[in-house]
């Protein structure tokens, strides 16, 4: 019995040990989110420590292990590992939590506190995941034929991937919890460890292989620095190449949980069939070292392709998301469009792995040793590329030179292999005739030239695409952008339509407009936020947007000191310059102060109490963005306010549905039970909702805020409420829509988004192609028919013109 019949059975191993691995990814991302923020220094710390975990392991583990211990069993144990950390990690969240909110400085030192608290938790996990690769490697030999069965492990561990990050995003989340996924993930461990054990307990042990038999010592690689700097060079662009991809396709799909599951699973899907076909190659071609450097050449057709769709092509195919409401139809769509831009590059990088072993290997090498070598470079170039191209890249050079950049990268990485360690290939492979230099010379200046000429084509994101996303083709000729810049976390634009009115568009978007109905909205949450508390002198703002609502909180005389929590900063300088007159030139306001930060991790480490606290974060479907509507955030900010402070909520009823607006009531009502609704309208039919929440039931006494807004200092909210069609206190209220006690009924089935599952990023991320807001309204206001006596107080006259107001604004 031989190693070899068991060889498609560990296939099917790293198929589960990759499946288990993307889930925990999704897992831990979205708890230490939670904990450190979800910003971009953040996610940089968060996905640095993972794949350095991952580097260092796979370079370790040959080193301290020894070479005598059966391979299934080292590997089977390490599975093990993973499970129990996996599941320590879990349980072990809440203390992490608070010791780190404990602890959380400002500034430099904040990060450094974020990277450690990172450390802990990533650290022993990734590690043991790094190390499964080069553990299991020790049971091939280091000859062609061994070294393509790697590839196909590597293939098979990706393979898993996809399926892990398809089940995670569509299916464990969004019906279950972070709990259940992670359960699903350690029995996906303990299953891949049993049967690992078992194969060991059938097999032969790791002395009596082939390779361990052989006496010669392995033949020496010239040039082997020019391979590892190589697959170093490729990992970079490959992870570069991600973040700008998954930035601009969640542009064009809408930045939902669904879109960046889907586009993570075609890139692995992609590394995973490159994987194979290079394993495929390496094993048959004479000179494995060639063809991995003119897969690297290629690599730079491949990015210039995607650059071409994803600017010039695809955002003007004739394609309107909101043409059915299934949107099951659109994921079909993008799923073609993503394979349609993604697996070119993914399938030449996944080739890229495979063909670096086969160029590296010699008879009598440890495996162990080759694998981890190969895959650390390789880890250790996607660390870089990851990090400069969310930190740097995109912010310094735009999405257009940073593809010209790797584009460049990827005809080096070519040059370099190509041009170095010439016949340097195996003996064993049976090399014929060598090639004339000559012609190979010609090829490789032809193919830099190539490269060269391929860079000058990449073209910049068009302004129409970075302000509308996925409506770009329906928009075409409709306004006039007149700024776009790309930033840490969003690419930003701002447009001017016919008539004059300013868009801001974030997230391929509108978020804010100079438009009526968004500057009613905006103008009504900044000024019952200050209006309605018993004071207003401290005032957190979370979004900063276009500054309109922020502007509204500036201009009341009661604040004294307000704080804009954004988590983006290019967001601030745009709108100080676009925005200014009509959001009171509020960045400028020696009042205000911008904090650049995930406005959760802002509140989360502040021992501050504030009057007030608004939000008006970006739409719920867009990732990450529930944190900021979850159960326990809203606790957090009711714990941050002074006595009869109040919090305010902006809800959006266009591009959403039914369930995740009872989700976003639903879930603010259950932490401030005395709730209350208002509504903005459109034409008569529902548009979009402030909520607002005190800790103790609310009182609004409708006679004192407008003596407040008649004395002289208040001249300035005044007009503003006169400049949305509210000319008295009457007016603002008149727009009541509900209290929570009113709601019950139509909340009955609400599902309340939570830390630990997030549920509304999933229902909202069904209906950012829907426009029913009319429908969600009147749904709602069957429910909201009562005039609330126990919430205004004021003179009967008062009462009686209020009562009217919110008749004629329901259309009763």
């Amino acid at each position: 019995m031989t190693p070899r019949r068991f060889l498609p059975a560990l296939l099917l191993l790293f198929v589960g040990s990759g499946c288990a691995a993307l889930i925990y990814e999704v897992v831990w991302f979205q708890l230490l989110q939670l904990v450190i923020g979800a910003s971009a220094v953040s996610m940089a710390v968060l996905l640095g420590t993972f794949m350095g975990g991952m580097c260092l392991g796979s370079y370790l583990l040959p080193r301290y292990i020894d070479r005598r211990d059966h391979p299934l069993r080292v590997y089977a144990y390490l599975e093990l590992g993973i499970g129990a950390c996996g599941l320590l990690i879990f349980f072990g969240m809440p203390l992490v939590n608070t010791l780190y909110t404990a602890w959380a400085p400002g500034g430099i030192a904040g990060i450094v506190v974020r990277a450690i608290f990172a450390a802990l938790c990533l650290l022993p996990p990734t590690l043991l995941m790094g190390a499964t690769l080069p553990a299991i490697s020790r049971w091939v030999e280091a000859t062609p034929e061994g070294v393509s069965w790697l590839g196909f492990f590597y293939g098979g561990n990706i393979a898993g991937g996809v399926i892990g990050s398809l089940l995670a995003g569509f299916y464990l989340l969004r019906v279950y919890d972070l709990g259940i996924a992670t359960y699903v993930a350690a029995a996906i461990n303990v299953t891949v460890a049993v049967l690992a054990l078992t194969t060991a307990g059938a097999s032969p042990t790791v002395e009596t292989l082939a390779s361990d038999r052989d006496d010669a010592g392995p033949a020496p690689v010239a040039s082997a620095w020019a391979i590892y700097t190589a697959i170093a060079l490729s990992g970079a662009t490959a992870l570069s190449s991600e973040v700008i991809w998954t930035r601009l396709l969640s542009l064009l799909f809408g930045g939902t949980v669904y879109t960046f599951a889907l586009i993570l699973a075609v890139f692995l899907f992609g590394l995973g069939i490159g994987s194979s076909a290079g394993s495929a190659i390496g094993r048959a071609a004479a000179r494995p070292r060639a063809a991995l450097g003119w897969v690297q050449m290629c690599i730079c057709g491949a990015v210039a392709w995607s650059a071409y769709m994803l600017t010039q092509s695809m955002p003007y195919w004739p394609v309107n998301p909101s043409i059915t409401t299934d949107p099951w139809f659109n994921f079909q769509l993008d799923v073609v469009r993503c394979l349609w831009v993604v697996l070119p590059g993914a399938i030449l990088w996944g080739a890229s792995f495979p063909l670096a072993l086969a160029a590296l290997a010699r008879r009598g090498q440890d495996p162990g040793r080759l694998v981890g070598g190969v895959y650390a470079a390789n880890t250790v170039g996607a660390i870089v590329g990851s990090l400069s191209a969310s930190l740097l890249l995109i912010v310094w050079l735009g999405s257009q030179h940073a593809q010209q950049t790797l584009i460049l990268m990827s005809a080096l990485s070519g040059l370099l292999v190509l041009s170095t360690g010439a016949g340097d290939e195996d003996p064993a492979r049976g090399v014929g005739r060598p090639r004339s230099q000559l012609v190979g010379t010609v090829l490789v200046i032809a193919a830099a030239a190539i490269a060269g000429l391929l860079s000058r084509s990449i073209q910049p994101i068009p302004g129409i695409f970075a302000a509308y996303g996925r409506y770009t083709a329906t928009r075409l000729g409709q306004a006039d952008v007149i700024y776009t810049g790309e930033g840490w976390s969003a690419t930003i634009a701002v447009t001017r339509l016919p008539g004059g009115v300013l868009n801001y568009h974030n997230a391929g978007k509108v978020q804010a407009s100079s438009e009526p109905q968004d500057m009613r909205l905006q103008r009504m949450l900044g000024h019952m936020t200050t209006l309605i508390p018993t004071q207003a002198r401290r005032v957190v703002v979370i979004g900063c947007g276009a500054g309109v609502t922020a502007g509204a909180v500036s201009v009341d005389p009661a604040v004294t000191n307000q704080t804009i929590a954004e988590i983006e900063p290019l967001v601030p300088k745009v709108v100080a310059k676009y925005f200014g007159d009509y959001n009171f030139h509020v960045v400028d306001n020696p009042k205000v102060h911008v904090t650049i930060d995930d406005a959760r991790h802002y509140l989360s480490t502040t021992n501050e109490k504030f009057d007030a606290i608004t939000s008006d974060p970006l739409d719920p479907w867009v990732k990450g963005a529930a944190m900021l509507y979850t159960r326990e955030f809203f606790e957090l900010a009711k714990r941050h306010l002074n006595p009869g402070g109040a919090v305010t909520l902006f809800v959006q009823l266009y591009e959403s549905n039914t369930e995740a607006v009872k989700s976003e009531i639903g879930t603010f009502m259950e932490a401030f039970p005395h709730g209350v609704v208002w509504g903005n309208t459109n034409n008569g039919a529902g548009y979009d909702l402030v909520l607002l929440g005190q800790a103790d039931d609310t009182k609004i006494d409708v006679d004192a805020i407008q003596a407040k807004l008649d004395r002289p200092e208040y001249a300035v909210m005044k007009q503003s409420l006169r400049d949305i069609g509210m000319n008295s206190a009457v007016d603002l209220f008149s727009t009541f829509a509900g209290r929570a006690s009113d709601l019950q009924p139509w909340l009955a089935d609400a599902k309340i988004n939570r830390d630990r599952d997030l549920r509304l990023q999933f229902l909202a991320g069904l209906g950012l192609n829907l426009y029913q807001s009319d429908v969600i309204y009147s749904g709602m206001l069957v429910y909201a028919h009562r005039f609330p006596d126990e919430l205004f107080v004021g003179s009967p006259q008062t009462l009686d013109a209020l009562r009217a107001g919110i008749r004629r604004e329901q259309g009763q």
